[in-house]
């Protein structure tokens, strides 16, 4: 069990924390900035190590007006055996006016027997910036089996907030159920393994931008589709989703994708979390 409560404001032109708040199987790093554009980043660490079954995570993150965050994680997720009661974690992300939340979380590894609930909630006002990257991955297994997990459900929901009301943009549903027996076929994730997710919500996201990172991505070995969400208030999402057979070609995948981002609209160079 954990739970983290983190506000972050903007101060004389650098983010900083107003308020932390950590109890349980969750803390956060010292924060450090990885360049001179004030957006600081935070590293969450599990000192257990992995989650277990009836595992409850709580994470409550608000980005102030003009503040910028960059939240990332100590290591991978792991999921462990969850007998009797599936682990979860319920994270809700608040974001302000011309805020800036970059999440890129290390994989999350789902090993035999595990089952996992993911729920996201996002409320951004109409100028504020979200990217949020995500690797899943099947753990090892004894007898070598592609798949032994058996459940994993993701769901994030992103509403834009304006003075008038607050809408929903988008809801993004992921299901993976191995079914039994041969889970590697062109049935189930087209005989890939790992699922890499890219979801973008700014003001700037268009189709011009979706044929981009379209075109970044025809130079891995994933196959890949990108979908754009209708627009609210002017705020339109992106989402983008690979399939591979190994982490680190997702992993330069979606790098390469950020790294593009990162560049044309804050001129900050592709992200280096020196995690050594």
């Amino acid at each position: 069990m954990g739970e983290l409560d983190l506000r972050i404001e903007e101060r004389a032109g650098r983010s900083v924390a107003a308020h932390q708040f950590h109890r349980g199987a969750l803390r956060i790093l010292r924060p450090h900035y990885l360049d001179e554009s004030g957006q600081v980043c935070y590293v969450l660490v599990n000192p257990g190590g992995a989650y277990l079954g009836a595992d409850l995570y709580l994470i409550d993150v608000e980005v102030g007006d003009g503040a910028a965050l960059l939240l990332t994680t100590q290591s991978a997720t792991k999921i462990y055996r969850t007998p009797g009661s599936f682990a979860e974690q319920r994270m809700v992300l608040k974001l302000g006016e011309r805020a800036r939340l970059e999440l890129a979380p290390d994989q999350l590894i789902a090993y035999r027997e595990a089952s996992y609930r993911q729920n996201t909630h996002i409320t951004m006002r109409p100028s504020s910036s979200l990217v949020m990257a995500e690797v899943i991955t099947p753990g090892w297994s004894p007898d070598g089996a592609a798949f032994k997990y058996e459940e994993l459900r993701l769901r994030t929901e992103i509403h834009v907030q304006t003075d008038a009301a607050t809408e929903l943009l988008a809801l993004d549903n992921v299901l993976i159920r191995p079914p039994l027996g041969d889970v590697t076929g062109m049935g189930f994730m087209e005989g890939c393994s790992h699922l890499g997710s890219l979801v973008v919500v700014d003001p700037r996201v268009n189709q011009a931008l979706a044929d981009q990172l379209h075109a970044i991505t025809s130079g891995y070995d994933a196959y890949t589709g990108i979908s754009l969400t209708r627009s609210v208030a002017g705020s339109t999402g992106l989402v983008l989703r690979s399939l591979a057979h190994n982490t680190e070609e997702l992993n330069r995948l979606l790098g390469a994708c950020t790294a593009l981002l990162r560049h044309n609209w804050n001129g900050q160079e592709p992200m280096n979390l020196r995690k050594h």
